[in-house]
């Protein structure tokens, strides 16, 4: 493997770890986990998410890789299976992020693809890269889930209500992570926006047109079209630029647990999309820390700092991380190790 192809593996892997602590870190998260809550969920906390982020660390560079070669699409379903795997065993079972290792790895994938083919790393590129390749391949998978039986929770709910599943979404090149979420985060930045604003506003965006399969398994079609709607009325009322932001979101996030709804795929979007909001001008000779840009950096509110440190220190992986401090601003400042 060249250096050039290993060190853009590392530094596009350690952006796809960043940007999942950027969604756990992320509050207000309406129904989600979040260091100040567990959201809907009696069953994990920000522990388990950190502990499943770290056992993923070595994953995404190995997409990369693999997309640099061009491997076949099954090559890239056994890396997921052998990370999901890795997964459940850190979590003691618990899905936090297989969403993300489908969507995000593909992502990392066709980073790799574009590094191999000289292109500049795009959304338009990255989105055209994905379809070239392995999109005949992403095809036939979302048509023969359609024929077999549903083997998980967001299968069974896509087919009782015939909603678009996520294995749709990557076989049209993820039309809404590149049509809504991402468009929403870099609207609400260059609106003045701040980061952790911003994010919000490309959440709830998400939230408000996806057909998120986790929402239909915990409330039913009526609990998707509550979360849609909820969405939409923050939305039309202004989003993160009204004054009252923080409340009303804060008040969308406490209407979804009393409902036990978790909008879990626009959260997935959400990473997808901070993923290559970072990348869109990173220079591959330039070391990747995880400070970062304006629009990139790792910043949430400071109430749940100390919480985060303590998740941390408690983790059985807390040796993976180095000099883990509160610089202030509300960020965690880390050394991420990449290994097997």
């Amino acid at each position: 493997m060249s250096h050039t192809v290993s060190s853009a593996a590392q530094k596009f892997g350690l952006a796809a770890v960043r940007a999942l602590y950027t969604e756990v870190a992320l509050e207000p998260k309406p129904g989600l986990v979040s260091f100040r809550d567990c959201g809907s969920h009696t069953d994990m906390n920000a522990r388990t998410f950190m502990r499943s982020l770290f056992a993923l660390r070595g994953y995404f560079p190995r997409m990369i890789v693999a997309g640099h070669a061009g491997a076949p699409f099954a090559v890239l379903q056994n890396l997921g299976k052998q990370a999901e795997a890795r997964m459940l065993t850190a979590t003691d079972g618990i899905n936090t992020h297989r969403g993300a290792i489908f969507g995000l790895g593909l992502l990392c994938a066709s980073a790799g693809q574009l590094l191999a083919q000289g292109l500049p790393f795009t959304p338009q590129h990255l989105r055209a890269v994905l379809l070239s390749t392995w999109g005949e391949a992403l095809t036939q998978r979302a048509n023969a889930a359609k024929l077999a039986a549903p083997v998980s929770n967001g299968q069974r709910a896509t087919r009782r209500f015939g909603l678009r599943s996520a294995g749709d979404e990557a076989a049209q090149a993820f039309p809404v992570l590149f049509d809504v979420t991402l468009p929403a985060l870099q609207a609400a930045l260059q609106a003045g926006a701040g980061d952790r604003a911003a994010r919000v506003q490309a959440l709830l965006a998400t939230m408000a047109v996806l057909d998120d399969t986790n929402c239909v398994h915990r409330g039913g079609l009526d609990g998707l079209r509550f979360v849609q709607t909820s969405a939409r009325q923050f939305l039309q009322a202004g989003g993160v630029l009204q004054a009252c932001w923080l409340a009303q979101a804060r008040a969308i996030h406490s209407a979804l647990v009393a409902r036990n709804l978790s909008p879990g795929g626009s959260a997935d979007m959400l990473a997808s999309a901070c993923w290559v909001a970072s990348l869109i001008t990173v220079d591959l000779e330039a070391p990747l820390s995880l400070q970062g840009a304006r629009a990139t950096r790792q910043s949430m509110p400071s109430e749940p700092v100390a919480v985060a440190v303590s998740a941390l220190r408690q983790s059985r992986l807390h040796g993976l991380l180095h000099g883990v401090r509160n610089d202030g601003s509300g960020s965690l400042k880390a050394r991420f190790e990449f290994a097997a």
